[in-house]
């Protein structure tokens, strides 16, 4: 039976999984995850990697509602999976981990940057937009209280 931290990763891995099907770094992810599962036996490797062919290509078939609804099945079905994984062969779970964080990372996509530049002048107001550099300048060249 798997312990509470190993099931909640099994259940990130099979979301992850399932994200990382519909990305543009599946064929990484695809190999990645297929050497996990089969734990360097080749032929469960082969046997992993057209598990993992079939659930993506069921994914990329869909769209809608009926992808959501196959997406979540296929969680659970990689999940169940992984945790199986996990309770024959712990010694996966740092892989695991790393994978579900690359995952999400590429999900997410990166950070940008965001750069603002405010002048006002009179009753002028500013709102911030979002984290980075931020330059106001308040009173105009038009404003005859600039530069006191």
């Amino acid at each position: 039976m798997l312990e509470e931290a190993a099931a909640e990763l099994a259940a990130a891995g099979g979301t992850a999984l399932v994200t990382a099907m519909v990305t543009d770094g599946w064929e990484s992810f695809k190999d990645r995850f297929a050497r996990l599962l089969g734990r360097g036996d080749a032929k469960a490797v082969d046997r992993a990697t057209a598990r993992l062919e079939e659930s993506q290509a069921l994914l990329a078939a869909l769209a809608g509602a009926e992808l959501q609804r196959v997406r979540a099945e296929q969680g659970l079905a990689w999940r169940i999976r992984l945790g199986d994984l996990l309770d024959e062969q712990p010694d996966g779970e740092h892989e695991l981990r790393s994978l579900v964080a690359e995952v999400q990372a590429r999900a997410l996509g990166p950070a940008s940057r965001v750069e603002q530049h405010v002048t006002g002048s009179g009753h002028a107001q500013q709102a911030v937009q979002g984290l980075g550099i931020q330059v106001n300048t308040f009173g105009g060249q038009d404003d005859p209280g600039a530069g006191r």
